[in-house]
């Protein structure tokens, strides 16, 4: 009998010979890769040598790609020939397809090489933001004035009253009252007094980025959840649209509401918001995105995109983990400069309103939009044209330590100028609900106004630096005009003059490692002797320094308005300025601060504290409630803690990781917020302190 032999294989050859096997069956399947065909019309040249290829080297093996295999339908393959836009519109609006026309799914991505992978990189997704909870308790912010313009006849009221708290009006008489207080049977009635207010908020942030070259990125600013208050969507509210009809059950009841939980008091879950449902947002909200260019003579934006210069008083890009106001502009840009004497130049074209916009509902002609198309602005003269431009000086950040170190002086600084300009605009008091998109064309003029606006606008910002010492300070002047303002004055030959002016500094000195942080802030914005007061005639809006209208000076003739306005993301408080006021206005203020950290280390841990103390005055007495200058005192105290998570604690100035901070604040109002002489007869009229109790939980990443 013939003798078997048995050829002993190690197992790592067998599975190197298994791969090859494989990959030479695959191999026989796929075509090998052919120059592409060119559009009809258009000539093809033959591929020309590289410069670089010799005779000893031997050529790239070619990439080699699947060939969808042919079926029953024709396939449309878009020509991978360069695309012309001006000549070809078609492949144009083709470009970027994922799948082919008949509808299957396209091709697996082109197979590379491993040395050639970083000519193949996809683009990276880099991702940003913070996470954030805060608590806060508002105690008498109305300043223990008895009632304000929501609730009773106070012309310029403070703050709104608590719903719960029952005041009287001004002249003695029955105001206001929340008679559900006590313990009295069988339904207590008697009136409730609470000066406090208390509340929680949250928002989850997202700034993702996408590189897709050195070059080129994309960049985007999502809000999930942005300051949804706590408790403010139980399964317990109507989930039907504000206006629309309710319809009923059987027995009569509202049909809108969570039979399981028909009260507050019974609400099991909280539900996601819903504009028009269960709250004025949604739960996500993409508030930016652009695009950024590096071209060889410098860098194009385009876009959605944030807008900040110099402290912030005026375009303010509220990116900070406690703000809540940011300047937001969509925009065209263009920056270049001379880097080698730290010089920067930008010019930038903004869409700041476009008034009637060209959708469904508001053009019987553009109805089809609902499905696709272009949207588009109809009305030219009603945009509201806004061109800006600046010119900085910028020293390099690495220089900047190193002239520092050496004890030299560095400055910094530039200028920054806007000019708008508006023709036409939506007439006001129009049909409650009607907005730009939904112009009524019906109506005389096309429900239009004449306008007749314009206002220049200069900013200009200057740092010095010496070792440990930093002097900044911003100010801006607006001046223009408004030749129709609604309600106020109709002539165009006399327009309303616009004569507005800001000023802020920051003085700040470090020391003992840098853990001593000594600050003093000053800013002063312009007010209005004429404005509308409680003396004269009843105010608009709510904020006692709001920016009115002024009083004639003689026939159709207005004074200036005058009251400028910092940008409320520019906070020097906790309570009269952010809150009661919103912001900085028609008012100056002086601010010492501290803070220091009592434990500090080099991975961006850090556990401190501080105080501030600001004196608010206001610019012009005539347009406080108590015709003084004297607005208040306000005292701030704070402890926080950073953790030593996150790749931003590296930078000892941002805060990364996790972070929180315990703060607490009280006014002492002074005489420019109370009642005239002879304006009240209430016995109890007198001011009395507001605080506030601030926790802030957050990560930032």
């Amino acid at each position: 009998m013939p003798r078997r032999c048995r050829l002993h294989v190690p197992f790592p050859l067998l599975l190197i010979a298994s791969v090859l096997l494989a990959h030479t069956a695959r191999a026989q399947d796929v075509a090998p890769a052919s120059p592409p065909a060119a559009p009809t019309g258009t000539p093809t040249a033959p591929a020309a040598p590289s410069p670089s290829s010799s005779a000893t080297t031997p050529p790239r093996p070619p990439l080699i790609s699947p060939t969808p295999r042919p079926s029953a339908s024709a396939v449309s393959i878009v020509p991978s020939a360069p695309i012309n836009p001006a000549r070809d519109q078609q492949a144009l609006a083709a470009q970027g397809t994922q799948r082919p026309d008949a509808g299957e799914i396209a091709a697996n991505p082109q197979e590379v090489f491993s040395e050639d992978w970083w000519g193949h990189a996809r683009p990276i997704i880099e991702m940003h933001g913070f996470f954030r909870t805060r608590a806060e308790l508002f105690n008498n912010f109305f300043l223990n004035r008895h009632n304000s313009s929501l609730q009773g006849n106070d012309p310029q009221y403070l703050w709104p009253i608590p719903l719960d708290q029952s005041y009287t009006q001004l002249g003695g008489g029955t105001g206001a009252a929340t008679a559900l207080c006590g313990s009295n049977t069988p339904l207590p009635n008697q009136n409730c007094q609470n000066k406090t207010e208390t509340s929680a908020n949250l928002r989850l942030r997202l700034d993702p980025e996408i590189h897709i070259s050195d070059n080129l990125r994309i960049l985007t600013q999502i809000d999930a959840l942005d300051n949804l208050v706590l408790g403010s969507t139980p399964n317990s509210y109507a989930n039907q649209p504000a206006g629309s009809p309710t319809p009923k059950t059987a027995n009569g009841q509202p049909a809108t509401y969570n039979a399981y939980a028909p009260l507050g008091f019974d609400a099991t879950t909280q539900g996601p918001p819903t504009a028009g449902v269960n709250s004025w947002t949604n739960s996500i909200n993409v508030k930016r995105a652009w695009a950024e260019y590096m071209t060889p003579v410098g860098q194009l934006r385009f876009g959605r995109m944030p807008s900040h210069w110099g402290l912030g008083i005026l375009d303010n890009g509220g990116d900070g983990v406690d703000s809540d106001y940011q300047t937001t502009v969509d925009r065209i840009m263009f920056i270049t400069g001379l880097k080698s004497m730290d010089l920067y130049l930008g010019a930038a074209w903004d869409f700041v309103s476009t008034g009637p916009t060209a959708t469904p509902g508001a053009n019987p002609a553009n109805t089809y939009a609902l499905y696709g198309g272009q949207p588009h602005n109809n009305c030219n003269s009603c945009n509201v044209n806004e061109w800006a431009a600046f010119l900085a000086h910028r020293t390099n950040p690495e220089l900047q330590k190193l002239a520092l170190a050496r004890g030299d002086l560095v400055i910094n600084g530039g200028l920054y100028g806007k000019f708008r300009s508006q023709s036409l605009d939506i007439a006001s008091g129009q049909t409650p609900g009607q907005t730009p998109q939904t112009i009524d064309y019906t109506s005389m003029n096309t429900g239009l106004e004449v306008r007749q606006a314009w206002a220049l606008t200069p900013d200009l910002w200057i740092q010095a630096l010496w070792h440990k010492l930093r002097f900044e300070a911003e100010a801006s002047m607006i001046w223009g005009e408004i030749g129709n303002l609604p309600g106020q004055s109709s002539d165009v030959a006399n327009p309303v003059d616009i004569r507005q002016i800001g000023v802020a500094t920051q003085t700040e000195y470090r020391a003992v490692d840098d853990k001593l942080d000594l600050q003093f802030g000053f800013g002063w914005a312009s007010g209005d002797s004429s404005a509308f007061n409680a003396e004269i005639a009843p105010k608009q809006g709510a904020g006692a320094l709001n920016p009115a209208p002024s009083l004639p000076h003689s026939f159709n003739r207005y004074g200036p308005l005058s009251t400028f306005r910092f940008h409320p993301d520019y906070r020097v408080d906790l309570i009269f300025f952010r809150n009661i006021l919103s912001r900085v206005e028609g008012a100056y203020y002086f601010r010492p601060s501290v803070d220091y950290d009592f434990i500090r280390h080099a991975d961006g841990e850090r556990l401190g504290g501080g105080a501030a103390v600001i004196w608010s005055r206001a610019s012009s007495y005539m347009q406080t409630p108590g015709h003084q200058e004297d607005l208040g005192l306000e005292l701030n105290a704070q402890i926080y803690y950073q953790s030593k998570d996150g790749s931003l604690n590296d930078d000892p100035t941002k805060i990364g990781g996790f972070y929180t901070m315990l703060q607490y604040g009280v006014f002492f109002p002074f005489g420019g917020l109370e009642y005239l002489p002879g304006q009240t007869q209430l016995g109890d009229a007198s001011l009395s302190p507001a605080q506030t109790l601030r926790l802030f939980l957050g990560v930032v990443f």
